[in-house]
């Protein structure tokens, strides 16, 4: 396994994406919300590849304008990608050879993987509720309504505290 600890800077603006929370984001009809945090959102390739790959077999194209694309340095290591998907670990990678303390991924397995290497782990939740609380969105609850509505599944505990922890 790769050397994935690191010293990240921690006032970093910069927040790597993975694919699980653009797809959350776009069927929740909140895709343009990150885009007005005060962040800036890359991706790596593998991402990208993965969202065309979705959108050449007929699911909705996820190309938001605020989303830069990025190449890795380093290739990815065979031993990681047997344990995580191309993309979960190109997003670690990338916010390690870039220096970037924070990822955003929902999945679990990629959560606990960014966490053991020293990541800052938000998801697709934790952008909204940071809309919230920075006056963007007034509440988070018909974004959440949609992503259940859509397929999408949360822990009913964990939606439960999401809500009350934004006063929902």
């Amino acid at each position: 396994m790769p050397n994935w600890k690191s010293t990240l800077p921690s006032m970093d603006k910069r927040i790597v994406i993975n694919t699980g929370p653009l797809i959350a984001l776009m069927r929740m009809k909140a895709l343009e919300i990150p885009g007005k945090l005060d962040l800036t959102f890359i991706t790596p390739e593998e991402v990208r590849r993965e969202l065309d790959d979705g959108a050449s077999v007929g699911y909705p194209p996820v190309r938001p304008v605020w989303l830069s694309y990025q190449r890795l340095q380093s290739p990815l290591p065979t031993l990681v990608t047997s344990v995580l998907d191309a993309g979960e670990a190109a997003v670690i990678q990338l916010a390690i050879d870039e220096g970037i303390a924070q990822v955003c991924i929902d999945e679990l397995k990629g959560r606990r993987m960014a966490r053991a290497v020293g990541l800052k782990v938000t998801g697709a939740l934790g952008l909204l509720g940071k809309a919230k609380r920075e006056g963007i969105i007034s509440e988070v609850r018909p974004y959440l309504d949609r992503a259940l509505q859509t397929g999408i599944r949360y822990h009913p505990d964990l939606v439960q505290r999401f809500l009350e922890a934004l006063g929902e």
